[in-house]
This record gives C-alpha cells, sequence and structure tokens, in this order.
C-alpha cells in the first residue's frame, strides 16, 4: 500500500496521466527495482503517517493575533483571503479583518486534493463559527502535514528520477 500511496502521490506520476487520470482510475506502475519500491515504500509510510495526522512535520504557521473575550470579531471565521508578505517571509491566510494565520507558505496555500484548496476550504467551513483553540491548532497541523506533504512529494519525484525516471521500470 505504501508504494502505492507514495507513487500516487508523485508530482510527474500526476502530470504525466492526468489526462487519463481524468477519465479512468489510476493504473498502479510496478517496478522490479527492489531499492526504488522499498524507497517509495519508506515514502508512502510517511506520506500515510501524515495524512492520517499519526505525523506531523515543523510548526511553520502561527496565530499571533488574539482577541480580547470582549470582543465580537474574537476568532470568527468572517472572509478568508491570503496575502503575500512584503519579503522574503511567508504568507497570512486572513479568517477576519483582525486576525491571521501567519507563515503558510504559498505553495501550501495553494495544494490542492482533488478539486478543493484544502487550506481555504478547511475555513470557508467553518464561516461564522469562531474559531476555538483546539480548531487553530488543527489549522496548524494541516498548514504542518500539507508542507511536509509537498517535500516528501519531491522526494518521490527524486528517487523514481535517480532509478531511471518515467516510465518507472
Amino acid at each position: 500500500m505504501s508504494y502505492i500511496y507514495a507513487t500516487f502521490h508523485s508530482p510527474t506520476y500526476r502530470t504525466r496521466y492526468s489526462e487519463f487520470l481524468k477519465i479512468d482510475f489510476p493504473r498502479v506502475p510496478l517496478t522490479s527495482n527492489l531499492e526504488l519500491f522499498r524507497e517509495l515504500c519508506v515514502l508512502g509510510e510517511g506520506l500515510v503517517a501524515l495524512h492520517l495526522m499519526d505525523k506531523f512535520g515543523p510548526e511553520i504557521a502561527s496565530f499571533p493575533v488574539k482577541l480580547s473575550d470582549n470582543d465580537s470579531d474574537n476568532c470568527v471565521v468572517d472572509k478568508v483571503t491570503y496575502t503575500e508578505p512584503n519579503n522574503n517571509e511567508n504568507g497570512k491566510v486572513w479568517i477576519n479583518k483582525k486576525q491571521y494565520f501567519e507563515g503558510v507558505p504559498r505553495d501550501v496555500w495553494e495544494f490542492h486534493i482533488g478539486g478543493y484548496q484544502v487550506c481555504e476550504k478547511w475555513l470557508k467551513d467553518r464561516k461564522g463559527r469562531p474559531l476555538s483553540y483546539d480548531d487553530i491548532a488543527h489549522y496548524q497541523h494541516i498548514v504542518s502535514v500539507l508542507s511536509e506533504t509537498i517535500r516528501i512529494m519531491g522526494k518521490i519525484d527524486e528517487a523514481i528520477d535517480k532509478h531511471g525516471g518515467w516510465p518507472i521500470r
């Protein structure tokens, strides 16, 4: 299973077979290369642990603006937007006019699973509701998991390229 999970998360696989994936179930390219198989199994295991949230990457997002208990906008998700910083830092994901998650890389913000932009959809699903402490921590974990997913996806392509590239043999 880990081998398949890694293969399906290869950016090259997704690009190379994108038209086919739109009309049919994904095909599993098998390899007779034991070293490649083992490398992809390890990377796939890492992705599974991340996606089940049994494991997290480094915490990169913070929620720096807390409001007083008397503020009616306190952590309420109103309008979700992403802004780029002025320098080389990461961006901010705004949940209302005053509060935001800071340190969210653009590639994490734009990451899609299926037809959904994960970071945006999770917050939009909570529109009109205040985020609890657990919600804020969970969103920070989502950002961490997506960042680590992107990193591992690159490692999957590196491993495949190291062993001859596509198509896998």
